[in-house]
């Protein structure tokens, strides 16, 4: 079968896994290590409990050349995520965002796009190689939680001795995030954090009780005085990034049903994207320390590393050889961010992030087909004998 009839297939079965990051992971973590184990890859399971005692899975599987060259480094690393976004209201055609519907020249489903349809283009790829033609080590490993804190990568990365070892090897890291195959060298990160008042409920009739806004109005005021200084102070700004600032972003809720109840507990969040240069960081101990002369709580969110390779680096300028294309930066982030120890990274795969965790979300067939075309390419350059590892 055609590799890319191939991957529509894939896609279409890992779609049907519900793999929101509330979820385990484990059927779809599975149903990847048998497709894998099938092309002659070893493959090894890395399970955790997330904060919720709820079972993840992280997969890393190597296949290890049929005649290796004389060097112990190089090869390539391609790096997904099994988990999705949840599903609150579903629009698309089809049965479902779990069972996938090609429709023109689209499939839709959640995690089409945000990733399964970069890893069922990897998957028809490595299995259109022929392994005699290989020369270096090819990877894939596919991660948990990436949806919420990159909480996988951060436990691969701590926990995992065969992601040392790969580490050790020095890959090209390819990260398949959607970038409508535009090699990326640089993205953002982020963090959040949770700032919560407690007062006393009562009938608001009354004074028995302490409304926990009150607390909140000159903590809300700050973050707004922030925001506005990351939107026009040039030391919070990277011009190489659109927008260039820290999209500093609040909000806040009191979750009170009724105008008559005296708020109890009042929660507001900040969250923003740190750039390699500028993380903000002393904004945010501006943030803390009013929230302690205040008598809040501050809890810290999960957060995400930035990344950025020089888009001069040899792996960026051979994989724009490749797709003939131009280095570029994005401002989301990903598990690239995490992997800190590979020299060599870069974020590139089919689909558009602007199809992500939308309520229809999709991805273009011919998208799926070029990331097939594509990812054999990058195998072919840095596994074969086409041309050296990076």
């Amino acid at each position: 079968m055609p590799s890319f009839e191939k991957s529509i297939e894939h896609l279409e079965n890992l779609i049907s896994f519900p793999s929101v990051s509330s979820q385990s992971n484990r059927p779809i973590s599975d149903w990847v290590s048998q497709r894998l184990e099938e092309i002659g890859f070893s493959v090894e399971q890395m399970r955790y409990e997330d904060a919720q005692g709820v079972e993840k899975v992280n997969v890393l599987a190597r296949r290890d050349p049929f005649k290796p060259t004389s060097s112990q480094s190089g090869g390539l690393a391609y790096f997904c995520h099994t988990d999705v976004v949840p599903v609150n209201g579903w629009n698309g055609p089809g049965e479902g965002p779990f069972c996938a519907h090609v429709q023109s020249d689209r499939i839709y489903g959640r995690g089409s796009c945000d990733m399964k349809g970069s890893l069922a283009s990897m998957l028809s790829a490595a299995e259109a190689l022929d392994k005699k033609e290989q020369r270096r080590p090819l990877w894939i490993v596919c991660t948990a939680d990436e949806e919420v804190g990159f909480v996988g990568a951060k436990e691969l990365v701590k926990n995992s001795d065969h992601y040392q070892e790969l580490a050790a090897h020095q890959p090209l890291g390819l990260i398949g995030e959607p970038t409508r195959l535009n090699v990326v060298h640089a993205h953002k990160g982020i963090i959040g954090l949770r700032i919560t008042s407690v007062g006393r409920a009562a009938h608001s009739s009354t004074i028995d009780g302490v409304n926990a806004n009150r607390r909140m109005v000159p903590l809300l005021q700050q973050l707004l005085q922030l925001n506005e200084k990351t939107e026009s102070d040039s030391r919070y700004m990277d011009d190489r990034f659109d927008p260039p600032t820290l999209s500093w972003n609040f909000g806040i809720s009191d979750q009170c049903s009724a105008v008559n109840i005296t708020p109890d507990r009042s929660v507001a969040w900040l969250s923003l994207r740190p750039m390699p240069s500028i993380d903000g960081s002393e904004l945010i101990a501006e943030v803390v320390a009013l929230a302690d002369t205040l008598g809040l709580t501050v809890e810290y969110l999960g957060s995400g590393t930035p990344l950025w390779i020089d888009a001069g680096a040899s792996c960026i300028q051979e994989l724009c050889q490749i797709t003939k294309g131009v280095p570029k930066t994005v401002c989301y982030g990903t598990d690239g961010g995490e992997f800190n120890a590979l020299k060599h990274r870069v974020v590139f795969g089919p689909g558009d992030i602007a199809q992500a965790h939308t309520t229809d979300e999709w991805i273009a067939l011919d998208q799926l087909k070029q990331g097939v075309d594509l990812f054999g390419k990058a195998i072919r350059h840095w596994c074969c004998d086409e041309a050296p590892a990076s």
